[in-house]
This record gives structure tokens, C-alpha cells and sequence, in this order.
């Protein structure tokens, strides 16, 4: 990741960590713990329900751990820093990924229709 995406990630993190202690702290360990449960069972749930029902496939969670707790964060930062701001680490980064996207797309609904 390059320097401004990776900082402003780091950022994102701190945010992140500042408010989960400021949760805690207002509401106590306890119930801080039981409203993060919920979330995260809401949020899992939702992401495997839009997984089945909009891309018709598995989530990269039963593909790659590693991919789906550190990679895809990133990916999806990028791209939305793309699409809002058009952002690009470097020049062609778009035009190159979306290439790499649409081929795996097509070898994958490939290999489906088989």
C-alpha cells in the first residue's frame, strides 16, 4: 500500500480504536462487550447473506483468512478512495485491477457454467 492510503488507513484504525475505548468506558466493559457481539453477528450475518444472495458465491472468508481480515479492508479503502476522489497510487492502477477483475470474473462464471 502506498504512503497516503496506507496513513490515512492508520487513521481509520485509530478512529476505530479511540471509539471502541470511549464505548467501553461510557458504557463499561460488560455491555460494551455484549453491544460489539451484536454488531459483529448483524454485520457476519449481513455479509453472508449478501454473499449468497447478490454474488452467488462464498465470502473470501472461507477462501483465505488472511485475505479477509487484512487484504480486503484495504482493497475496499482504495476503492472507494478511487470512486469518490479518483484516487490511484499510481497511474493505470484502475484500468489495471479492473482488468484483472473482469478475468477472474469471466474464468470464474467459466468454471460455473461446467
Amino acid at each position: 500500500m502506498d504512503k497516503k492510503a496506507g496513513s490515512l488507513a492508520a487513521v481509520l484504525c485509530f478512529i476505530c480504536w479511540f471509539g471502541a475505548s470511549s464505548l467501553a468506558a461510557k458504557l463499561g466493559f460488560t455491555l460494551a462487550w455484549k453491544v460489539v457481539l451484536a454488531a459483529q453477528l448483524i454485520c457476519w450475518t449481513g455479509q453472508f447473506i449478501g454473499h449468497g444472495v447478490f454474488e452467488k458465491r462464498a465470502p473470501a472468508l472461507l477462501d483465505n483468512l488472511l485475505q479477509a481480515f487484512l487484504m480486503a479492508p484495504f482493497f475496499v479503502l482504495l476503492e472507494i478512495l478511487q470512486t469518490v476522489f479518483g484516487y490511484e497510487p499510481y497511474p493505470g492502477f484502475h484500468v489495471k485491477v479492473k482488468g484483472r477483475v473482469e478475468d477472474d470474473i469471466k474464468e470464474w462464471r467459466e468454471k460455473k457454467q461446467k
